[in-house]
């Protein structure tokens, strides 16, 4: 069973999930201490923002962001290559060759504010990255490639869309988008800190029926009998059912994927 992942990733997943674990319990800490210190009225208002708009959860970049500050190589910066702002994230740019075969995958991200009963915002950027139907990704397990990296400035309705592929599965992690979120344009291209840092799965079922194809998607039917979406660890628990994406489709005429990222 093939793990595309290089040499040195588990260390810095165990120092990735450590730094989660210690985020959450902060994050909990602080969460209780200001529940208490509400009133009944300002808890119970809320509790509504949040059971109508729930904030989407941080989480980690993983090893392979490209985004100039995390991952294994903190040099490479797909967000200063000319090109990176497009919609159609298939194929390399800025010079390089090469496009991510596979299924096609629409991809639609409405943009709101959780404590402004789902406000849209518009002018906010996404930077969009994810593995290749082998399980490989672009500027470092394939280093010759830049594919399925792309920037994408939400319109007046919140709205950011992706044209890219439905990922492979490799070993260890569910089929998933990684997005970073951004006050604006400029602010994604320039180096500001990301508002958000998330990721967002794929269900089963449309990930069972793509991976049958094993010409294109070589292992990943394998491995997503035992890494689905239900089993991965960034989309368990209370909260986390919003990470996943609705897919409507087929392998014959491709997906439209759908999610809503709420900031806090």
């Amino acid at each position: 069973m093939a793990d595309h992942r290089p040499p040195g990733f588990p260390s810095q997943f165990a120092a990735d999930m450590a730094r989660r674990r210690v985020l959450a319990g902060l994050a909990t800490g602080i969460g209780g201490a200001l529940l208490a210190a509400c009133g009944k009225s300002a808890g119970a208002q809320a509790l509504a923002t949040a059971s109508s708009c729930p904030a989407t959860p941080e989480e980690i970049r993983g090893p392979y962001p490209a985004d100039g500050v995390g991952g294994h190589d903190r040099r490479i910066n797909v967000l200063v290559m000319d090109g990176v702002e497009r919609a159609d994230i298939r194929a390399s740019f800025a010079g390089m060759d090469g496009e991510a075969p596979g299924v096609p995958m629409a991809v639609e991200l409405e943009l709101v504010a959780a404590a402004a009963a789902c406000a849209p915002l518009p002018g906010h950027a996404v930077y969009l990255w994810q593995c290749d139907a082998a399980g490989d990704y672009s500027l470092y397990t394939r280093r010759e490639v830049n594919y399925l990296r792309g920037v994408q400035v939400a319109d007046q309705a919140g709205m950011v869309r992706f044209t890219s592929i439905v990922p492979g599965c490799y070993g260890g992690r569910a089929p998933h988008l990684h997005l970073e979120v951004f006050a604006s344009l400029n602010a994604a291209l320039s180096g500001a800190a990301p508002l958000l840092v998330s990721q967002l799965g794929l269900p089963q079922e449309p990930c069972d029926a793509v991976y049958a194809d094993r010409a294109v998607y070589g292992t990943s039917a394998a491995n997503h009998a035992r890494w689905n979406v239900a089993r991965d660890w960034a989309f368990r628990g209370e909260g986390r059912a919003h990470m996943i994406l609705d897919m409507a489709g087929d392998p014959a005429t491709g997906y439209t994927s759908t999610a809503r990222i709420s900031l806090s």
